[in-house]
């Protein structure tokens, strides 16, 4: 039996009362289909990983592109499902808060604000607004039967404002204003990393990994509840493609398929998934 979204987000919630787990990002429903096969308690879709997908660049998809797909995602698994919602495809409070209804009608167990504005000039919200933003969240959330969890971002890192100090400041104002979990993508050594945890503490905090600096056990003895991976994951997948597709173009050959996996077994790992 396929669990209620009540299920799912009571389950979401508590994986964020102790321990350490990782949250991948598919960006389809077949990597999300497979993610959960291999074990995975939860999954974040990915802004940049879908609109990769449907040839676009990052931040460059409509909200109804984005609820369209988080709609797909979470009825195609069992486990549940956060979403990057980006800056809330708004900038006032109360606009961010319709389109968070909007978002978690479509199934999802929680989702991510940030503080982005996507704006070269004015790279982040100022922090009164931007905590305005998560309480109207909050709101959004508070208003369903079923909480979920709620994750707020300092984008601080991201748009080149390496204030370690910045971030904390941002992070604290967000868990006021009502956040459920904490996120800085962009956090590289283990020191900053600790640093973030200890400050907010008792929040989670969630950290993004590109690299393979730091492994899971090393992160979640620096007090880490949630690991994340961004477009990585996507990124993968891009760099087999486009280096085979090269390989054709350039060089006429085929030897970019050499370490594919083979029709056979990725049909079997897709149709086993499929098998819910």
């Amino acid at each position: 039996m396929t669990p209620s979204i009540a299920a799912k987000r009571a389950a979401f919630t508590a994986l964020h009362a102790s321990g350490c787990f990782v949250i991948p990002n598919p960006w389809d429903v077949g990597s999300a289909r497979y993610l959960q096969s291999l074990g995975f308690k939860a999954l974040a879709t990915t802004s940049s990983g879908f609109a990769w997908s449907v040839g676009r660049p990052d931040n460059g998809i409509s909200l109804e592109q984005a609820l369209a797909h988080f709609r797909a995602i979470a009825a195609a698994t069992d486990i549940p499902v956060s979403a990057d919602f980006e800056h809330g495809f708004a900038d006032a409070p109360e606009d961010v808060a319709a389109n968070v209804k909007a978002a978690l009608a479509t199934g999802l167990a929680g989702l991510s604000i940030e503080d982005s504005t996507g704006r070269s000039d004015a790279p982040l919200y100022d922090i009164a607004l931007a905590r305005e933003r998560v309480a109207a969240a909050r709101a959004a959330f508070d208003s369903q039967d079923d909480r979920g969890v709620l994750t707020a971002r300092a984008e601080c890192m991201l748009v080149g404002r390496n204030d370690l100090d910045e971030v904390i400041r941002r992070l604290i104002a967000y868990a006021e204003a009502g956040a459920d979990c904490l996120f800085a993508p962009g956090l590289r050594s283990a020191d900053a990393i600790r640093t973030v945890v200890q400050a907010v503490a008792p929040k989670p905090v969630n950290v993004l990994m590109g690299t393979n600096a730091i492994s899971v056990a090393e992160l979640a003895d620096l007090g880490v509840r949630r690991i994340s991976v961004g477009g990585a994951l996507a990124r993968t997948a891009w760099t087999g493609f486009i280096r085979a597709a090269k390989t054709i173009a350039q060089q006429g050959t085929f030897d970019g398929f050499a370490d594919a996996v083979s029709f056979a077994e990725l049909n079997a790992l897709i149709d086993a998934s499929t098998k819910r």
